[in-house]
């Protein structure tokens, strides 16, 4: 029996901007990814909470206007421990961690990106969730 149809991992995507939100958005539906979007902490973790089904990745701008990334991303893995977090910033990897932003381990891709660079970051993250058998 095939579950072809639970393949699609669903990838929550935290970001303030909308444009940067939607065009990643679309860029994850189109590679074959279910997506879920969330403006602001509030939002990430009112879906976290209320959605019905899996969520594999959560993708989260670090500066958000409201509460910084790092707290999202321990909230809703809170709810959710065997999600895995991508964080998006400006910053340089060195400077998030030394400013306490994220830690050594964190997956961090820097802005501008292309839709590569954020793909390979799902791909690797998904990959280390998967079961080994």
């Amino acid at each position: 029996m095939s579950e072809s149809t639970q393949e699609r991992p669903t990838v929550l995507v935290v970001d303030d901007e909308d444009d940067l939100r939607d065009i990643m958005r679309r860029m994850l539906e189109r590679r074959g990814f279910a997506t879920l979007i969330a403006g602001d902490a509030d939002q990430a973790l009112a879906v976290c909470r209320d959605h019905p089904g899996d969520i594999d990745v959560l993708v989260t701008d670090l500066t958000l206007p409201d509460v910084p990334g790092g707290d999202v991303a321990r909230d809703c893995t809170q709810m959710r421990p065997g999600m895995g977090v991508v964080f998006i910033s400006g910053l340089p990897k060195d400077m998030a961690v030394a400013k306490g932003l994220i830690d050594e381990d964190s997956v961090l891709v820097k802005k501008p990106f292309t839709s590569e660079l954020l793909l390979g970051a799902l791909r690797s993250m998904l990959a280390e969730k998967a079961p080994t058998t």
